[in-house]
């Protein structure tokens, strides 16, 4: 299988929300979850209320189950998944569904998309939650 055919399986999974379906989810109590590394949000700002979480850590911090999760997270939460441009974003989203967190979606075009849309971002840097 190509990383194409993956992605496409993948995405086949969720439902996936444009920058301004995910503004208007935040405002409705969404999580927005930054999975970029520190230094792309840092060179390129970040999501306002954005949850920064890099992607080693997030299955265990977003198991609505586990005994490693966030306290913002519950089986019934919205999670919208962003990365740079929406591809890493897309498989992460879907992982996140297979632990049981059923509504996980992404931001399609990721951040970039989302920056390009005129939405707010603010200056980066934000340490990600462990």
């Amino acid at each position: 299988m190509s990383i194409e055919e993956f992605l496409d399986e993948a995405r086949a999974e969720i439902d996936r929300l444009e920058p301004e379906q995910a503004l208007a989810a935040q405002k409705d109590g969404a999580l927005i979850v930054d999975i970029r590394p520190h230094s792309y949000r840092a060179e390129e700002g970040e999501i306002p209320g954005a949850l920064p979480i890099e992607r080693i850590h997030l299955e265990w911090r977003l198991d609505p189950t586990g005994s490693h999760r966030i306290s913002e997270v519950r089986p019934d939460s919205l999670v919208v998944v962003v990365c740079n441009e929406g591809y890493s974003s897309s498989l992460a989203a879907r992982d996140l569904r297979r632990v049981g967190l059923n509504s996980a979606t992404d931001l399609v075009g990721g951040f970039r998309a989302w920056r390009a849309a005129g939405l707010p971002t603010k200056p980066g840097g934000t340490p990600a939650i462990p």
